[in-house]
């Protein structure tokens, strides 16, 4: 057995708005050691930890905007999401739910507030994480996986511990339902406190955690408290997490695309002139059309 030590305990940094319906903490790429590369196949993080919307009539959010290049991946834990899409892909992703949309090749898409639940108004928790594509499959065709969370694949941890919630990958032989271009694990572990719980990834699989709920310790060392994120060094393949209160973290870990990033704003590549050709696509309306 070879212990995956912690690297760094990262503390959010001040939130900033996504439109105006997403109050979040960067965590990838962010300070220290948290760059696209660092985290690949995982390439952006945005946090927005538990938050107070006032009741709206007219649904906050971000209007149409375009991707190409990767996957955006929506965790809603408290609050409720519109989607709508240039490929026709769309839904409400409410607690425990995920969407998963594949830009690829182009895409406009547009995220809100879902209507009724913006005229109640109320607590509003999610993660947004952008997965890079490999350069083959940059240019695939679009689409959408909505993920809901009756549907998820669970692990049922032993003496009622709680449940590991398999997104994508496989934990201890149960696969998830998300389908990916590379290989990577995505759950939501929902631990009672005192639970414990092992995972064992390939020492090369880029590795972290997010403390949803609650207050873990990895290891029996190192404490990470919610809202926090855990980066695991590249130094071994196994590692444990204690559950010190009632707890939900999200655990990711993924092969490296050890491929050239060339990113700017909303699409991610491999080169500058893959990033011009992206602008003039766009420019030039080959992303679709979405009503505003």
């Amino acid at each position: 057995m070879s212990t995956r030590k912690v690297q760094l305990v990262i503390s959010p940094v001040e939130p900033h708005y996504v439109g105006d319906g997403f109050r979040v903490h960067n965590f990838i790429p962010g300070i220290n050691e948290l760059s696209m590369q660092r985290m690949s196949p995982f390439i952006l993080m945005d946090y927005n930890s538990k938050f107070i919307f006032e009741p709206s009539e007219t649904p906050k959010g971000v209007g149409v905007h375009p991707h190409r290049g990767f996957e955006t991946v929506t965790i809603a834990y408290k609050g409720k999401v519109e989607h709508n899409d240039s490929s026709g892909g769309g839904g409400v992703i409410g607690e425990g739910d995920v969407q998963w949309m594949t830009a690829a090749s182009g895409i406009l898409h547009k995220e809100f507030h879902e209507k009724e639940w913006s005229k109640q108004g109320g607590e509003f928790q999610m993660v947004q994480l952008w997965i890079n594509l490999p350069a083959k499959d940059k240019m695939s065709k679009p689409k959408y996986q909505a993920i809901q969370k009756a549907d998820m694949s669970r692990y049922e941890i032993e003496n009622n511990g709680g449940e590991i919630e398999i997104i994508a990958g496989e934990f201890n032989g149960i696969k998830g339902n998300a389908s990916t271009f590379t290989p990577l694990h995505l759950y939501n572990a929902r631990l009672k406190k005192g639970a414990t719980v092992n995972f064992s990834f390939p020492e090369d699989y880029n590795t972290a955690m997010l403390v949803i709920e609650g207050n873990i310790k990895v290891n029996n060392s190192e404490t990470a408290p919610t809202d926090h994120f855990v980066l695991m060094a590249n130094d071994g393949k196994d590692f444990s997490v204690n559950a010190q209160d009632d707890a939900v973290v999200l655990v990711l870990s993924g092969e490296p695309i050890n491929e050239p990033i060339a990113a700017h704003g909303p699409f991610v590549m491999n080169t500058r002139d893959e990033l011009m050709q992206a602008f003039d696509d766009f420019n030039k309306g080959k992303f679709g059309y979405l009503e505003y």
